[in-house]
Order: structure tokens, then C-alpha cells, then sequence
């Protein structure tokens, strides 16, 4: 474990403007401040780092002097903490861009983490050839094709078949057969394929019915931004057909993009100067660039059923059993006191989008529970809502990997708290 010792001087260009009368140190320059020290023995030069999880516990003032700790652990991360005359300050995990890829760290492939693990599977070329064929050929000739690719996809995943099969057993409350578990797939390979026409604004193939206009309009009026917090269910990039279709809607997506996927590759290509605005997230910046966002009045979307690393998780009934569900956005939300809505663009078959916008939680006023028992609930809620819309579209759920394992022994839900 290594420590350093440092005072913040009350010349200290951070405490101007913030706040006038009352001078705070920002949680930012905290970070700054360890990063800093961690880079004096990072090996190899290391210079950038994500954030896991960084927990604010008392304001700094000027002159004060705080002791910086940090202790490696064995998946490569850094639990860091900070002190002032002996009272906990802050402390959280920092991950060095020098740590392998996720899936090659041992410590983080079992339980809610398995998902980093997980092979990506196609190839390129068939991509390309399909991006052609939808973009050229039409629709009706592109699904005619995807009948074929998710029959093969269908055969030869035998351990995402075998997920699938849990998920729907569990969703439909019967045994799947082979035409549920079949249809589960075909519908995550009609979703990406609607995602080219969407991504290219060429969503006027598609018919999207929307719930819950008027709770996006009372939003709208307010002009202080929200969080949509959408899922690996269904479609989020419907999302961008509604908001060109609503004046005022302006979404930024905050999200990880360290090892970005092939098809998320392929729709960055054709978006040109209609690209949405991507925040990525494990930057010190990033919750800057949240909170400035939605200072603009934009909503910031982000998709919260998977967990990542050693980030803040909730242990939640789900589908029946413990499930963990990360409270990181809610925290987000809860630290900017913004609205939250719950988001999901359902497929409905053929070319009909369900879209679904409903209130998870508004931390715009204080709640008399107190903030941690108000983001329990909210993360609660969130797990709820995600379970209804699983039972009642559950072909739409497109996490193909253990969702279930190990949340008992990974929770790390608030003490005494029950969901």
C-alpha cells in the first residue's frame, strides 16, 4: 500500500466559483489529485485510467491536508482512499488503460461481470454484406436473409442457447421450446437490423406507437434534463427516430467504449454529422460532461442492466431470484438531483416499435428517506419495471449470458437494505 500527503492550498484554483462564500474542493480535482500520484508508479507510463467506482463522503475545504492511499488488488485495479486529520473523505476503485481486457482478468469473469467475457461472434464481411443487402435491396429482402443468419447463430451458440433457455423459462413461466428460444433470436437479429435504417435515418420503413408522451412533455417544459435508463431489451435506438420526431428531445448516451463492438463500428460509419453525442463514461470528465448535458436541458440515456467490474450493484429479485443490477446511474441521479425515466422501443414483429417512457424516480426534491435509501428504491423500481416489460415482450430480452450467477455472493447492496 502506498500513501501520500499533500494540503490543499486556499489559493487553490478550483475553490473559485465553487462556491461562492462556502469553498468546496471538487470531487474531480480529488481524483486528479490520485491519478496523479498513482502515475508516479505506474508502471510502463501508464496515463489513462477509468473510474470503477469513486464515493464522496465530506466536503474539503481550503488549507486542509488529506492523506492519499492505495492498494493494488489482484484483477489489476487500485482501491484508492482519501483522508483529512483521520475522517474518511472519499475512496472508490481506478482502473489503469494498461489493465488487460476484462475478459482476460480471472477475478471479473464469474458472476455479474461474465458479460465483458463473452466472445463477440460474426464477421465483418458479413456485416458488410448485409448492410448492403438492407441498404440496396430493400427490407423484405434484408429479413428474408436473417431468417437464414439466425438459424445459424441459433445452431451454433450452444452456451447462449442454454442462457436463453433459463431467461425464458423463468419469463414465460413454461418450458421454451425450440420455436421460443428460436424467436428470442431472431428478434435481437430484426432489432440490429432495423438499427442500419435507424442509424442512417431511414426509419420511415418502421411504425413506432409511443406511451408516455406526456410525462416526456412535462419534462420537456421543465428544460433541466433527466436520465432515460433504458436495457438490453428491445431497441434504445428507437429512441432517435422519437426524438427527431419531437422537437426539444436531445439525447446524449453516456456508455463504456473502451473496446467498442463491430456493429457499433458500422453504425458510426454512415451517421456522418447526425451521430449522437457519446459520453464515455471511467473518464474523470465524464460526470462533468453529465452534468453540463443536462444543464443544457438534453436527457442523458444510459442502458443499466449490467454490471461491470467492481462498480456500486444492488442485489434485487428478479424474474424470481437475486439479480445484480448497477446503482451507479441512480447515484448519478440522485448526486445531480435529476428525474428518472425509464425507457425501452419494444419489437412488436414486422416493422411495429413499442416505444415505453415511464418515471422510475425524481430526485429534484429531497427525499425524507434520505438519498441511499431513495436510490434503493429507485434501483428497485427500475428492476420491476425491467421484469414487467420481460414478461409481457419476453422474446425482446437480449442478454444471452448467466444473468443470475453469483449475486448472492457479489451483492453489495447498502446494509440491512431489502429489495
Amino acid at each position: 500500500m502506498g500513501a501520500v500527503t499533500l494540503t490543499i492550498p486556499a489559493e487553490h484554483p478550483a475553490f473559485a466559483g465553487h462556491f461562492p462564500g462556502a469553498p468546496v474542493l471538487p470531487g474531480v480535482v480529488l481524483l486528479d489529485e490520485m491519478v496523479r500520484t498513482l502515475e508516479l508508479e505506474a508502471p510502463q507510463g501508464v496515463s489513462r485510467w477509468r473510474i470503477g467506482a469513486a464515493k464522496f463522503l465530506k466536503p474539503v475545504r481550503p488549507g486542509e491536508t488529506l492523506t492519499l492511499e492505495h492498494e493494488p488488488q489482484p484483477n489489476g485495479s487500485i482501491r484508492f482512499t482519501v483522508a483529512s486529520a483521520g475522517h474518511p473523505v472519499a475512496h472508490g476503485m481506478l482502473f489503469p488503460d494498461a489493465v488487460p481486457r476484462v475478459a482476460d482478468a480471472p477475478a471479473l469473469r464469474a458472476g455479474a461481470s461474465q458479460w465483458v467475457a463473452e466472445p463477440e461472434r460474426g464477421s465483418a464481411l458479413l456485416l458488410r454484406m448485409m448492410m448492403y443487402v438492407a441498404l440496396r435491396l430493400g427490407r423484405p429482402v434484408a429479413r428474408g436473409i436473417l431468417y437464414v443468419i439466425a438459424a445459424y447463430f441459433f445452431a451454433f451458440a450452444p452456451t447462449a442457447r442454454r442462457h436463453s433457455r433459463v431467461y425464458l423459462r423463468r419469463a414465460l413461466g413454461r418450458e421454451p421450446g425450440a420455436r421460443d428460444r428460436f424467436r428470442q433470436v431472431f428478434t435481437f437479429a430484426a432489432t440490429i437490423l432495423d438499427r442500419f435504417y435507424l442509424a442512417r435515418q431511414r426509419g420511415e420503413c418502421l411504425q413506432i406507437s409511443c406511451e408516455g408522451e406526456a410525462l416526456m412533455d412535462q419534462l420537456l417544459a421543465r428544460g433541466e434534463g433527466a436520465f432515460l435508463l433504458g436495457a438490453h431489451l428491445g431497441s434504445f435506438e428507437v429512441m432517435g427516430a422519437v426524438g427527431r420526431a419531437r422537437p426539444g428531445l436531445r439525447v446524449a448516451m453516456a456508455m463504456y467504449e473502451r473496446n467498442p463492438t463491430r456493429i457499433m463500428q458500422f453504425f458510426r460509419e454512415g451517421q456522418g454529422g447526425e451521430a449522437a453525442e457519446i459520453i464515455e463514461l471511467g473518464h474523470l470528465e465524464a460526470m462533468l460532461r453529465i452534468r453540463d448535458c443536462l444543464d443544457e436541458g438534453k436527457f442523458v440515456g444510459m442502458l443499466a442492466d449490467r454490471t461491470l467490474a467492481e462498480a456500486p450493484a444492488q442485489a434485487v429479485t428478479f424474474l424470481g431470484s437475486p439479480a445484480l443490477f448497477p446503482s451507479g446511474p441512480m447515484r448519478a441521479a440522485a448526486a445531480l438531483r435529476r428525474p428518472v425515466i425509464f425507457m425501452t422501443g419494444l419489437y412488436r414483429g414486422g416493422n411495429r416499435y413499442h416505444v415505453v417512457f415511464r418515471q422510475i424516480a425524481d430526485f429534484s426534491a429531497r427525499a425524507p428517506e434520505g438519498r441511499d435509501a431513495a436510490v434503493h428504491a429507485a434501483v428497485a423500481r427500475y428492476a420491476r419495471l425491467l421484469e414487467e416489460y420481460c414478461r409481457s415482450d419476453p422474446y425482446n430480452w437480449f442478454n444471452f449470458y448467466d444473468f443470475w450467477h453469483g449475486a448472492g455472493q457479489h451483492a453489495r447492496s447498502p446494509p440491512g437494505a431489502t429489495a
